[in-house]
């Protein structure tokens, strides 16, 4: 009786007589502690093994976590992100994006003008333009890596040489790509430049009437001048001059043709003029500014700047013209719809 009292699962070690006197070969009784005893019930069906490894375990729920991690990291990146990726694209393809959704200005000085500035200054070039009817400055902006910048077409227009200085004081030579007097537009190419900073291209379709803005150029070659203010007004019908000799009298001590509502200011727009929508603005514009930059507090190009408005009237001299905060500057949308044209050495 005294196996049915033993626990259940009890395994002898050694040796004990049996019913019958004899001795049974302990081999058959030997336990080896290191086995486990024998089950009370039938084993259970065997479970999926829970992975060791907690990185398994993550990688184990899905592509839901791995999508929100990445998720997170334009917002961490922030400025960095749009032309990062111009960058890595090549030095040919403009970083371009919405206003209301990119930003190049570091999150501390996201909607100053001082970040603005700090951010896109590098990105504004100064234009010295010379022709047989004069020379002209002007201002442009970079657009690609390699030396691509856009400014209007009065500003370079048929121009026998163009010198370009960066915000750094590197000066470079630059030859005429494409012109498109229709919409006062130009594109021109740096000789041997890489490694310069793009411009971001927003949207100006997003642009709304009171959003700051600040224009960066170089009024009367003072390089690198930042102003500020807000858009005033959309779809500002503008006439301009598209007579190259027109666009080099400010070089002359003449005034920056421009006409609005059948008026003339600074000076006759002579007999070849195009029209177009743009952008009003307060912010100060003044002789030197065409083909600068209007830009969004994000720092993206809302707009080039192209003509001012004048109290001083026909056949004012520089001199008297200043800006009485009314400026206009063509949509950068136009420019983006423009820009294949004027790459391919369009000349219209």
């Amino acid at each position: 009786m005294t196996e049915s009292l033993r626990p259940h699962g009890e395994y002898d070690s050694g040796h004990h007589d049996g019913g019958d006197g004899g001795e049974h070969d302990s081999s058959r009784h030997r336990v080896n502690p290191e086995w486990p005893p024998p089950p009370a019930h039938a084993p259970a069906p065997a479970q999926p093994a829970e992975p060791a490894h907690p990185a398994r375990r993550r990688r184990a729920r899905g592509p839901g976590a791995l999508l929100a991690a990445v998720a997170i990291v334009p917002a961490a990146v922030g400025g960095g992100t749009a032309y990062g990726l111009q960058e890595l694209a090549g030095g040919d393809t403009v970083a371009s994006a919405g206003s209301s959704s990119t930003t190049v200005v570091p999150a501390g000085q996201k909607g100053t003008v001082s970040g603005v500035a700090a951010a896109v200054s590098p990105s504004i070039v100064e234009i010295n333009a010379t022709s047989d009817a004069g020379s002209s400055t002007g201002s442009g902006v970079i657009i690609t890596s390699d030396g691509e910048i856009v400014t209007n077409n009065h500003v370079v227009a048929d121009a026998s040489s163009i010198k370009v200085r960066t915000s750094d004081g590197t000066s470079y030579t630059a030859e005429v790509v494409g012109t498109d007097s229709s919409k006062d537009l130009a594109l021109i190419k740096l000789d041997d430049a890489s490694g310069l900073k793009a411009a971001t291209l927003g949207d100006s379709d997003d642009v709304q009437v009171g959003d700051q803005v600040v224009a960066i150029g170089s009024p009367e070659g003072l390089t690198g001048t930042v102003t500020s203010g807000i858009v005033s007004a959309l779809d500002r019908d503008v006439t301009v001059s598209t007579d190259e000799s027109q666009g080099r009298r400010q070089g002359q001590g003449g005034g920056w043709p421009f006409e609005f509502d059948g008026r003339e200011f600074n000076g006759d727009t002579g007999g070849s003029t195009t029209t177009y929508k743009a952008i009003q603005t307060d912010a100060s514009l003044n002789p030197g500014n065409s083909g600068g930059a209007l830009i969004d507090m994000n720092g993206a190009i809302i707009g080039i700047n192209s003509a001012m408005y004048s109290a001083s009237g026909t056949g004012s001299s520089s001199s008297d013209a200043g800006s009485v905060g009314l400026g206009f500057a063509i949509p950068v949308n136009t420019l983006k719809a423009d820009l294949d044209a004027l790459r391919s050495g369009s000349t219209t």
